[in-house]
């Protein structure tokens, strides 16, 4: 018998989805945006869980998340995937756009296919919306990451008016932040001085709770894990609607 030359429930694109192992948000915010035809083969980046983290360990963490990449490709290319998802979105931040552009390049060359990531996805989600400019910035993270993001962001011409690391103190705590302490931060973050809020840090929940704050707030609300399945979407010419996670995945494309 001769194999079809689609994957039977892939049968649009097979994602490969990778991520540090102690994520528990990444895996199943992608599965409720995945339109049909689309499976997301989710692969793990192995990490320890830090219990104690700082500035110091957080940055420690991001270098042993970053070491980890490889190995997490290698077993995600014998599914022959058709794309690559970056789950994980610190070490896409640090050393701002030429060293997010490096880390790209090393996933092409060993993989020979393209990648989404969140940092780069986040900066085309704003570009989708228009006329954003001034961002605050909510993270899990501590202030030696943020600045990174602020970097990263500043190289885009985005200016960061306002950023809240909200100093989770474990890789799994993260998951672990509720609606109500988002909510209070995205409160603390907003003002007429900014465009938009973007959140950062893959663990931390948020898609479903970003088209709310949108609305309520008045302005673009972009959570990091709706932009980087958006752009993985459109990126391979999937334009479906999928309810219940904002515009971007109603019906905005890539600019």
């Amino acid at each position: 018998m001769q194999p079809s030359h689609r994957d039977a429930l892939g049968w649009r694109r097979v994602f490969a989805v990778f991520g540090p192992s102690t994520n528990t948000i990444v895996e199943p915010e992608f599965a409720a945006m995945r339109p049909a035809g689309v499976t997301n083969q989710y692969r793990d980046l192995y990490i320890e869980n830090a219990k104690a983290l700082s500035d110091e360990a957080f940055m420690a963490g991001a270098e042993l998340i970053d070491a980890a990449v490889e190995q997490a490709l290698r077993t995600a290319m014998t599914a022959e995937p058709d794309y690559y998802v970056m789950g994980v979105s610190a070490i896409s931040f640090i050393g701002g756009a030429p060293a997010c552009e490096r880390l790209l390049q090393r996933i092409r060359d060993l993989t020979g296919k393209d990648v989404s990531v969140g940092s780069l996805s986040c900066v085309e989600a704003m570009k989708a919306y228009g006329n954003i400019r001034r961002i605050a910035v909510l993270s899990p993270y501590y202030p030696a990451a943020n600045a990174h993001v602020k970097h990263f962001f500043s190289d885009h011409g985005l200016s960061t008016v306002r950023d809240l690391p909200l100093r989770c103190t474990s890789w799994t705590n993260i998951s672990r932040v509720t609606e109500r302490q988002i909510a209070d931060a995205l409160k603390q973050l907003d003002g007429d001085d900014i465009d938009a809020i973007v959140q950062v840090g893959t663990n931390l929940q948020m898609a479903r709770m970003a088209p709310y704050a949108e609305a309520f707030l008045g302005k673009p609300v972009i959570a990091i894990n709706t932009a980087t399945y958006w752009h993985a979407l459109r990126r391979n010419g999937i334009r479906d609607a999928v309810d219940g996670f904002g515009p971007l995945l109603q019906h905005m494309d890539l600019a």
